[in-house]
């Protein structure tokens, strides 16, 4: 596997261009292969922004955020700002959105929509989710559509997720996980790692880092299983190797998942 310097590099590079390209795929993209498997339809979703929506997420994460009025919410890896913009609509003209990324092109992107938009309680800063420039018990929810696993460290970032998250708070976030052991050459892509694939955890593992990360009432709220097509895991198996990937039952899903950071003790 890539260092974790290269695999970020990798990442940022790859939707760099997507936002550059305005190129509509999930989780990485080229010309081919195309990764939209993995994205649901926001169309009929409340504060929905066509121009905000680039098909790169694999789950709807505030559907089960329980995001309110006033709420502050932050979103990693907002991209265009779609997520933020539905996020929006939930919290009102008394909450505060924030969307956190860390590729410049997207973040232009994600600027350019508010400012056409001219809400003055969404934002977007650039930052590494591994080491977010956001306050301490900051925010009451925090949302993430398809980005955990691009993360190289996913117990820094849920560190990093459960110290910003207000005493009391909670997140929401659609993912990629695996059951089962992916066969090493695609294991080792750095091109899938790009698309959501091989950065992906075991589930069991996914849930024991949230778990080890202090947070409490993890439940996952949805589930489908991704099929990637034949063509694109050819790129990486030969026939005789995909034919018994297949036989080996591994799948690889898409969770929401939802947990809360306990409220601190009150010293009387």
């Amino acid at each position: 596997m890539e260092n974790q310097a290269n695999l970020k590099q990798i990442v940022r590079d790859k939707y760099g261009k997507i936002a550059s390209d305005s190129v509509c795929c999930c989780c990485g993209c080229n010309p081919e292969p195309d990764y939209s498997i993995f994205s649901e339809s926001y169309e009929q979703v409340e504060g929905y922004v066509d121009d905000a929506d680039m098909n790169l997420g694999c789950g709807l994460p505030t559907e089960f955020a329980n995001i309110n009025s006033g709420d502050h919410v932050l979103d990693l890896g907002s991209g265009a700002g779609n997520d933020c913009f539905v996020a929006r609509a939930l919290v009102g003209d008394s909450g505060k959105v924030t969307g956190l990324d860390f590729t410049d092109e997207m973040l232009q992107k994600a600027v350019a929509n508010n400012v056409r938009l001219g809400y003055n309680n969404v934002g977007f800063v650039r930052g590494d989710i591994e080491d977010m420039p956001i306050p301490t018990d900051s925010q009451n929810v925090i949302i993430s559509n398809c980005v955990l696993n691009l993360v190289p460290d996913k117990v820094k970032a849920f560190s990093e997720i459960f110290r910003v998250l207000k005493s009391g708070g909670h997140f929401c976030i659609s993912d990629v996980v695996l059951q089962g052991h992916l066969p090493p050459a695609l294991q080792n892509a750095a091109e899938m790692y790009a698309g959501c694939v091989s950065g992906a955890l075991q589930q069991d593992e996914y849930l024991s880092v949230i778990r080890h990360a202090g947070f409490t009432s993890i439940e996952i709220k949805k589930q489908k299983r991704i099929d990637i097509p034949d063509d694109i895991l050819l790129k990486y198996m030969t026939p005789v190797e995909l034919e018994g990937f297949k036989l080996s039952k591994t799948g690889i899903f898409s969770i929401t998942v939802t947990a809360d950071k306990p409220v601190k003790n009150q010293t009387v």
